[in-house]
């Protein structure tokens, strides 16, 4: 009894510290969600500042954390195939899904092809967060980098299905993606030696602070609960997936590839988070059903507050 009680009062502690690391940043998401449904301040306003968010913020935050430290290749190789390889097999079980004998039948195949990329693909706003909080500068430099292999890898999953059934321009929007652009000059930025000068790191970390909290309140803001009756079993399996088969899967790479701490905790975080918010806004532009979509980005979001304990309760 007396040597039970050690182990059992050190996971009460972690409980409590996984608690504590996410409040702030899910607080943001509750506060957004309340402000956009009960004040004056709704979609009219958010939207805009989604906008703001997506195509200049986060871009800058995504650029600074890159080029802030120099990045050792050989160190940030096991992360990013850890992280690919589980965003991999995330697409292959969502593709799967239509395929399976007893689920096909059930599945409507396009509302399928909407909701596959639910499964695979992440919120980059909360990852960035907790990963500062987990890590602090390093562990936003190796989400950045995760960030610039998996974005276009795991876009370029969630589009082609949808492409399938006949839309195009698909990859011009691929190619103008802000995150991508913004990955992409920061990498090579950080290669060629490039730093940000001393006297405008002030105004860019106000930028990137800003980019952040702004983020997670657009994603509260943007939650929608309607349509989460439609497609049950489909809903039911995207989201198993994407919070319950995604940490495992990473959890096993994590010790296939012998990563230290640090990159295990910042992979389990990126593969643990809710969806992308913007996943609706895709579906929608490609002619899809957006609502049923935004409703899945909604219960995956709720559903993060589990998951992301879950994930990182694997470390012990």
């Amino acid at each position: 009894m007396i040597r039970a009680a050690g182990p059992q009062r050190h996971g009460m502690l972690r409980a409590v510290s996984y608690v504590q690391l996410l409040l702030p940043d899910f607080s943001l998401i509750l506060f957004g969600y309340l402000l956009c449904r009960y004040t004056p301040l709704n979609r009219s306003v958010w939207q805009p500042v989604e906008s703001l968010v997506y195509y200049l913020l986060f871009p800058v935050l995504l650029f600074q954390s890159i080029v802030k430290s120099p990045i050792n290749v050989g160190e940030a190789t096991g992360l990013v195939v850890a992280g690919v390889g589980t965003g991999l097999c995330g697409v292959v079980l969502a593709y799967s899904l239509p395929h399976l004998p007893w689920l096909g039948r059930h599945i409507d195949r396009r509302d399928h092809a909407a909701a596959a990329q639910v499964a695979f693909r992440f919120n980059s706003f909360i990852v960035l967060a907790l990963a500062e909080r987990l890590a602090g500068a390093q562990g936003l430099l190796m989400v950045a980098v995760l960030i610039g292999v998996c974005v276009p890898l795991l876009n370029v999953a969630a589009v082609w299905p949808m492409a399938r059934g006949g839309q195009q321009g698909f990859v011009r929007e691929l190619l103008r993606n802000p995150l991508i652009i913004a990955t992409a000059t920061g990498l090579a930025a950080n290669l060629l030696g490039f730093r940000i000068p001393p006297w405008l790191e002030p105004t860019v970390g106000r930028i990137s602070a800003a980019s952040l909290a702004l983020g997670l309140m657009a994603a509260g803001a943007g939650m929608q609960f309607g349509l989460l009756t439609r497609s049950k079993l489909l809903s039911a399996s995207v989201l198993t997936i994407r919070h319950l088969a995604q940490p495992l899967i990473a959890w096993g790479f994590a010790h296939l590839l012998g990563l230290d701490a640090t990159q295990t905790s910042v992979l389990m975080a990126f593969c643990a988070v809710s969806t992308a918010s913007t996943c609706y806004v895709l579906a929608a532009r490609m002619g899809y059903n957006g609502a049923y979509v935004a409703g899945l980005v909604t219960l995956s979001t709720v559903l993060g507050v589990v998951s992301l304990p879950f994930a990182l309760g694997l470390l012990r």
